[in-house]
């Protein structure tokens, strides 16, 4: 396993990661999810990512449970919890980054994970409704308190997350360490374009989701539709569109496909470490169902070094969607 620093930050955290999105407490069962959680752990992983609103907050006991039981070294992992969706009614102050709502859902996400603190926690939508200095000082006090080590954002824009930064600087506070936003062959604007300043001057690290593009990107459906995957599963429909609404994108997955047979790897191996390769992602979040789906994509960091600057000039034909960079 390859450890990188968390942005600027003293954190190493591995290059793979491990998420539960939609799996844990919902797609798979609890033994199934020890497995994959054991697996990634005895490979290398020290991160695993989690949120109040996977599963309505069963995603964090189902991993609670599972560190519990494993019993392993505190310092050997770290665990990531995101406010915002909630996980109760959506009464009123259940959602949101209001002061109130971020200490509540820290303390509910520590219950759940039966954890003492939190490595990460991430604001895990921007909130038109708060001030952006309210959620600022409400993880500065979090910190202070020893329950989280690292805040930042998920799916923010530049202008967002740079709003933070600057209010943080002048008030001597800790300002985010971390954006989690979507990272893939067809995903690319954030990390190659809109935060290259946000890196340059402020030393921003990234915990990138969906490397493999929901799926798309493992070529399951390049010439079928299978529906056992998380596409199919209810409330999903906003994912099945985003993924699979552009057809050229299957037609440029199956050119890919051509691509990673003629190098002797596999799609998804090839796409995460195509991913990693970026000096600007901290760590890729992987996903899985299955044991062999992790095992597969645990072997990416072997494939990087076979996308060789002619790789990537084939790979480039063959996306034709690289952003054009801006000049400072």
């Amino acid at each position: 396993m390859e450890y990188r620093r968390l942005g600027k930050s003293g954190l190493q955290v591995s290059v793979l990661s491990f998420g539960s999105w939609v799996t844990f407490g919902k797609q798979i069962g609890d033994t199934t999810a020890e497995d994959l959680m054991t697996l990634a752990y005895d490979n290398g992983v020290n991160f695993f990512d989690n949120a109040e609103i996977y599963a309505r907050g069963k995603s964090e006991t189902v991993m609670g449970e599972i560190l519990k039981k494993k019993n392993w070294p505190r310092s050997s992992y770290c665990i990531s919890s995101k406010v915002y969706f909630g996980y109760e009614d959506g009464k009123p102050n259940q959602t949101g980054l209001s002061r109130k709502h971020i200490i509540e859902g820290c303390h509910a996400a520590l219950k759940r994970l039966q954890l003492d603190y939190l490595d990460l926690f991430f604001c895990h939508r921007p909130d038109k409704n708060t001030p952006i200095e309210e959620t600022v000082w409400a993880m500065n006090t979090l910190i202070q308190q020893g329950k989280i080590l690292y805040w930042g954002t998920s799916e923010w824009s530049n202008e967002e997350i740079l709003q933070a930064f600057l209010f943080a600087a002048k008030n001597n506070l800790m300002g985010p360490s971390m954006e989690q936003p979507q990272y893939n062959m067809f995903e690319r604007t954030k990390i190659e374009k809109d935060f290259l300043l946000l890196f340059r001057d402020f030393g921003l690290g990234t915990t990138i989701w969906s490397p493999l593009a929901s799926g798309l990107l493992t070529g399951k459906y390049n010439n079928q539709m299978p529906t056992d995957n998380r596409l199919h599963i209810e409330g999903m429909d906003w994912l099945k569109e985003r993924t699979l609404g552009d057809h050229s994108k299957i037609e440029k997955t199956k050119e890919l496909s051509k691509l990673a047979n003629e190098l002797g790897t596999s799609l998804p191996k090839i796409s995460i470490a195509w991913c990693i390769k970026n000096p600007n992602v901290s760590t890729a979040i992987l996903g899985a169902t299955k044991i062999s789906q992790l095992e597969e994509t645990l072997q990416a960091l072997d494939v990087v070094k076979l996308i060789t600057p002619e790789v990537t000039e084939k790979i480039e034909g063959i996306l034709q969607n690289k952003p054009v960079q801006p000049l400072f």
